[in-house]
């Protein structure tokens, strides 16, 4: 299993942002036991999701997750990471931010601890020292096992570890279709420093599931997706289709598998809002791609 720190990680990661918007309680805890039977075993979430939703006010996924965990007895099963920094009512990376926002998600998810603990954004407003004395100080009363850097550049990533700060995770946008910004940027010191990364919108808002190949737009994450429908982009799905039928798995499993054979990728992170999405999902748990798939794909998305 890929590592992360002190932590073994499936090598999907299942995104929890969908929990408490698009997925009620019953559909999240329906996913969570597909996922976990299946073998995933690490699950992202964060305190501000999905506080933009009418009627929430954040922390309805931590909440959820929280309610499965009792309900099931999986705790010591699996690995929970969660965010800080994004939320409203709780912003930035003070150290007294820091704090009370995981005082926050701990009591949400009904456990004494945070395997994973992200900076959700950098924070220029705070100094970086003192956001390392705080994520200090949660680790060393057990609150939090092992912590993470999300949506950094990686000018204030290297900052950050030159200081002391003992970010053994970064979070970035990455995938078949998004690639030179990381690849160029924050890819390289991952490698020097040998920090795990989980690439978010693994799927590229799902234009990576092959959903929008049509070009139909009926939302904004739709448009967003369809935006990658350019000549690359049909190259690409051309690709990720004669290895899926290769492999009789999903478009989406072959592109997460692809991604997880990145350098310095632990686990790629998707979301469903059921199970039956899930299930075009769980072949990345243990694809294997040849070096042949693998080189097309690189070739097609370059």
């Amino acid at each position: 299993m890929p590592t992360i720190g002190s932590l073994q990680v499936s090598p999907l990661c299942l995104g929890a942002n969908v929990f408490g918007w698009t997925a009620d309680r019953d559909a999240s805890f329906a996913v969570l036991d597909a996922y976990v039977a299946a073998g995933g075993n690490v699950i992202d979430t964060a305190d501000s999701y999905m506080w933009r939703v009418p009627g929430n006010s954040g922390g309805e996924s931590e909440t959820i997750i929280g309610e499965w965990l009792a309900a099931r007895g999986t705790r010591d099963d699996v690995v929970i990471a969660t965010k800080v920094g994004s939320l409203p009512t709780r912003p930035g990376l003070s150290a007294a931010n820091v704090a009370a926002a995981c005082a926050d998600s701990l009591r949400r998810l009904g456990t004494d601890r945070i395997d994973l603990y992200w900076a959700h954004k950098d924070d220029p407003d705070a100094p970086q020292e003192e956001t390392r004395e705080a994520f200090d100080a949660l680790r060393r009363a057990g609150s939090v096992r092992e912590i993470g850097a999300s949506n950094f550049s990686a000018d204030r990533l290297r900052s950050a570890l030159d200081l002391g700060t003992p970010y053994v995770a970064a979070q970035p946008h990455y995938n078949l279709v998004e690639r030179a910004g990381f690849e160029e940027g924050l890819a390289p010191l991952l490698a020097e420093r040998g920090i795990a990364c989980l690439p978010y919108y693994a799927l590229a808002k799902g234009f990576l599931t092959g959903k929008y190949r049509g070009g139909a737009v009926d939302s904004v994450r739709a448009q967003g997706a369809s935006a990658y429908l350019d000549e690359r982009g049909r190259r690409v799905l051309a690709v990720l289709d004669d290895v899926a039928a290769a492999h009789g798995v999903s478009v989406a499993a072959v592109a997460l598998a692809w991604l997880a054979a990145r350098p310095t990728v632990a686990a790629p992170i998707a979301s469903a809002r059921t199970p039956e999405q899930l299930a075009d999902l769980l072949p990345a748990l243990t694809l294997e791609l040849t070096a042949e798939e693998t080189d097309r794909l690189t070739a097609a998305s370059a």
